[in-house]
């Protein structure tokens, strides 16, 4: 296999300004605040997408019903908002219990169709109308445990490195339509998600700031706390973090 390396920098190319902004599960964590931040650049129109759209109640916010597992809801969507020019894939869960519980089948498949799945059918069912648009963006929530796992939240590493590589499958299927794919990632925000877990936590407000300054400058990748720039750093020591933390359950 031959790999081609392009070594371009990507000029500025989004407008945040008068864009229409779509959104999943947009009613609260990172969402909210993403939706936020949406209207505070100056978007045009900006959809809030969740399961029960009377949960997305920030004013401005266009609720949408959604649920990325369902395959039928995706298909409406794509095909009815047909102004949209930046697709955040922001819906995601976790499940505990590791690769080798007993539940582990049905907690992988839960994670995986609503952290990769969810997000590979909307990206290619919007990839035309934000070529339509213009080429647009769409930015991937992706996670610090796409490159490192530990325990009990195994299987969501999985889907979170399995989103990773969608992501740069998407950044290079969509080039050619001039589409930018972001994929942000972070370590522990302070949401729902994580209120169990009692460990240094970066404000989702700040994330979602870090990935609208990253798409009006044109980045690619937003790493958005230290914990993240500090694992990615590490991938090449000679005992990477992923192989360090197995070392430390021996």
């Amino acid at each position: 296999m031959t790999v081609v390396i392009i070594n371009q920098q990507r000029k500025p190319i989004m407008n945040i300004k008068d864009s229409v902004v779509f959104i999943t599960g947009a009613n609260r964590g990172l969402g909210l605040q993403l939706a936020k931040a949406a209207l505070a650049a100056g978007a045009k129109r900006v959809y809030g997408a969740a399961r029960d759209p009377k949960s997305v109640t920030l004013p401005g916010v266009i609720p949408v019903q959604l649920d990325v597992t369902r395959h039928d809801d995706i298909a409406a969507v794509t095909r009815e908002f047909r102004d949209v020019t930046i697709l955040i894939n922001n819906a995601g869960i976790v499940r505990t219990g590791g690769i080798l519980a007993d539940n582990a089948l049905e907690q992988a498949r839960a994670e995986m169709e609503t952290n990769v799945i969810g997000p590979m059918l909307l990206s290619k069912g919007f990839a035309p109308t934000l070529q339509t648009n213009g080429g647009g963006a769409i930015v991937n929530i992706l996670s610090v445990l796409a490159w490192y796992s530990q325990g009990p939240t195994n299987t969501y590493s999985m889907s979170k490195s399995a989103a990773w590589a969608l992501t740069n499958g998407l950044r290079i299927e969509l080039a050619a339509q001039g589409t930018l794919v972001l994929g942000a990632h972070m370590g522990y925000m302070e949401t729902d998600m994580t209120a169990g877990y009692d460990m240094p936590k970066v404000k989702p407000e700040d994330v979602a700031a870090k990935i609208f300054e990253a798409l009006a400058a044109g980045k690619e990748e937003v790493l958005a706390d230290e914990l993240t720039h500090q694992v990615k750093l590490g991938i090449n020591a000679d005992v990477p973090a992923y192989i360090a933390a197995a070392h430390a359950a021996a």
